[in-house]
């Protein structure tokens, strides 16, 4: 399929008469956790304040795992939370019905009148092609020159359909809107066809089996990674791009040490970040998400040994170039955005200030 693109001197201009300009420049800002909540429940929405304290990005849901009688009520709490909550910096997204869905103008109507100002980026479910964000695009420049928006409203797009991932590298690259893709291995298995009803994580009978041995009956067998392919092709499309790829659900709330390892995976592959379902996995994320001390101190001894980026040196054996240096400056801003929200991780990789030079 061709893929038709705007013309340069008119991919950044307003979509709208009155909205606003489309960033050239994504903001910059740490986002190792995506935590998200049901607006609906009235309890959770009373703890705002304190969660964003503990996140980088809050993400109410108003999709998947809200009863269809509950739409409209977790679309209304969505409004009154965020108006009554002190977030501070955090970011803020909503997780809106899908585009199929009866709800979903209405989802994006109000919410930008109500919350346009304040709200970071709409998360997009089953995001199929470029088709879809230039829909959506288009309509929320309308609501924002319509509510006086200030700032342009991110699109995160959703990989979870088998379509989706065929047409990656067109998803990412459909608007200057465009934030990041996340991964959406529930909905992605049953489009597939995969036989499996984990959401997230690997599956017991999903792995290789060793070369038979004369004279050793049992044969080893490694348990493999369902979504290594997908999270590549993902993280691939959108460096390319500059935006963010992200780890989505890990269903076992219970399986701390299997979703601690899916996230790792994702974070040493090039994610940004992962989605948090509940408080527990809060920990998990900002630990994986934030890269190891040790690898920070030793990665700004190559920056130093190096500070224009060529050249050779040499630091405790092993040699150092400029393709490790750039592998060195990953991992230094990394913790520069990381040391702005965690003062703890700011010490201890040498950024007194929360991220100063």
């Amino acid at each position: 399929m061709e893929t038709v693109l705007k013309l340069p001197n008119n991919f950044y201009k307003p979509l709208a008469i009155g909205a606003p300009a489309p960033f050239r420049e994504l903001p910059v800002r740490p986002e190792r956790v995506v935590h998200f909540f049901p607006p609906h429940i009235e309890k959770i929405r009373a703890r705002l304040s304190d969660t964003a304290r503990q996140v980088d990005v809050l993400c109410g849901n108003l999709e998947d795992a809200i009863p269809i009688d509950a739409k409209q009520a977790a679309r209304a709490g969505f409004i009154e939370g965020v108006q009554n909550a002190d977030l501070g910096d955090t970011g803020l997204w909503v997780r809106v019905n899908c585009l199929n869905s009866p709800w979903i103008l209405d989802d994006l109507s109000e919410i930008v009148a109500g919350v346009g100002n304040r709200l970071d980026a709409v998360m997009i479910p089953k995001v199929e092609g470029p088709w879809d964000i230039h829909f959506v695009d288009q309509y929320l420049a309308q609501l924002e020159a319509r509510n006086g928006i200030g700032k342009p409203i991110l699109i995160h797009a959703l990989l979870e359909t088998a379509e989706g991932v065929k047409n990656v590298e067109e998803i990412v690259r459909a608007s200057p809107r465009m934030h990041g893709l996340s991964l959406g291995p529930a909905d992605l298995a049953a489009s597939r066809g995969m036989k499996t009803t984990r959401v997230g994580g690997g599956h017991p009978f999903y792995g290789v089996l060793a070369d038979p041995v004369e004279g050793q009956p049992e044969r080893s067998f490694v348990q493999q990674d369902l979504w290594h392919y997908t999270l590549a092709k993902m993280v691939d499309a959108c460096a390319a791009s500059g935006i963010g790829a992200f780890y989505g659900p890990f269903g076992d709330l219970k399986d701390e040490a299997g979703c601690e390892a899916q996230f790792r995976n994702a974070f040493i592959m090039g994610c940004t970040g992962a989605w948090s379902l509940a408080p527990n996995q809060i920990a998990i994320a900002r630990r994986v998400f934030s890269p190891d001390v040790k690898e920070v101190l030793f990665a700004r001894r190559i920056l130093d040994a190096m500070p224009d980026g060529t050249g050779v040196a040499t630091l405790d054996g092993k040699m150092q170039d400029d393709a490790t240096w750039k592998q060195a400056k990953v991992m230094v801003d990394l913790a520069r955005l990381v040391a702005r929200k965690d003062p703890t991780l700011a010490r201890a990789y040498g950024f007194e200030g929360g991220g100063a030079a």
